[in-house]
């Protein structure tokens, strides 16, 4: 039975201990940390946080001296760099300690944004054509590219680096944007088709027997051409842009038969990367109703009031349910 949790967490997202009024749920970088710590307690479990950023030995010695009977995972990057947050699943599981959220395996998969896109191909599942261009190689753009095109970076996630100049109609634009991923952000880019239409989000819950959440739409409620718009840092945190473009999200007014292949995508999306513990598939939708599968988000945010955790309470999941469920 398990009694002791040990929240593994980012070194600087570790939430004070004594909070005596609920934080700004937009302004606080650790909001995520908070929700969880507050309901595992809550719950009853007896919970140690641990902050790393490469303190290994460090994390080690607290699993010795704490001996969780499970690490609670929000771990999104070891030394700063998303790539290698899955060498400390590998080390959990090396050692036989159980943890929340997926595999090793499967963040080593999805992480890499190409390296997913290719897998998810040979599986016959639709994801945007695309080409990647690192940091230490020449920025020549591939002949026959058709615009417009968005650049990303091939490894980070929550919409760093997107913006609405992150799509590109012109060679000069997308080399402008390329040397900006990798100039101003130290990453590689990836760059992708862009796929006009609506954007949908699928949570999973779930290892051999998957459970979905409700299908999730971002919604641009004042713009005049939606199906152009994307989930950019500022569409994200951005308080006056929000309300500017009439940006919510809820739950997709979608016809059976649309919603049955999207599930279906979405759970073998899951399976062929290797997911495990809980993940959130992102999708964009055309107008004659063609899915493509944009990236594949294992652990993504569970805050209170974040997209996974709105899309359980309208299955009627609490938050604190989703929590235990997570832990079980």
């Amino acid at each position: 039975m398990i009694k002791k949790i040990l929240l593994l967490v980012h070194k600087e997202l570790v939430p004070p201990e004594n909070i005596t009024t609920p934080p700004d749920r937009f302004e606080t970088p650790w909001i995520t940390e908070y929700d969880v710590l507050k309901n595992l307690r809550s719950l009853g479990y007896e919970v140690k946080v641990f902050g790393i950023i490469n303190e290994l030995h460090e994390f080690i010695g607290a699993l010795n001296s704490f001996q969780p009977q499970l690490v609670f995972n929000l771990l999104e990057e070891y030394n700063y760099d998303p790539k290698n947050d899955y060498k400390v699943i590998a080390l959990l599981e090396l050692l036989g300690i159980k943890y929340t959220g997926c595999q090793a395996k499967g963040l080593l998969l999805s992480r890499d944004k190409a390296l997913s896109k290719k897998v998810l191909n040979h599986h016959k599942i639709s994801t945007p054509h695309f080409f990647t261009l690192p940091m230490n190689k020449k920025r020549k753009i591939p002949k026959g590219v058709k615009y417009p095109v968005i650049v990303k970076c091939l490894f980070e996630e929550a919409s760093l680096g997107i913006a609405q100049s992150s799509i590109c109609h012109s060679e000069d634009k997308l080399l402008e944007r390329i040397e900006y991923i990798h100039k101003k952000l130290n990453q590689d880019a990836i760059i992708e088709e862009f796929i006009p239409g609506k954007e949908f989000y699928v949570g999973i819950i779930g290892n051999k027997k998957l459970s979905t959440l409700p299908i999730w739409e971002l919604q641009f409620n004042n713009v005049s051409n939606p199906e152009n718009e994307i989930y950019s840092s500022q569409a994200k945190w951005n308080k006056n842009y929000r309300k500017r473009k009439g940006i919510d999200n809820g739950p997709a007014k979608l016809d059976k038969i649309l919603e049955d292949k999207i599930i279906k995508i979405c759970k073998k999306t899951y399976q062929v990367l290797n997911l495990s513990g809980y993940a959130r598939i992102d999708l964009r939708v055309t107008t004659d109703n063609k899915i493509y599968v944009i990236e594949a988000n294992p652990n993504p945010n569970i805050a209170e009031d974040d997209e996974f955790a709105q899309s359980a309470l309208y299955a009627k999941i609490k938050y604190k349910e989703l929590i235990e469920t997570i832990v079980s």
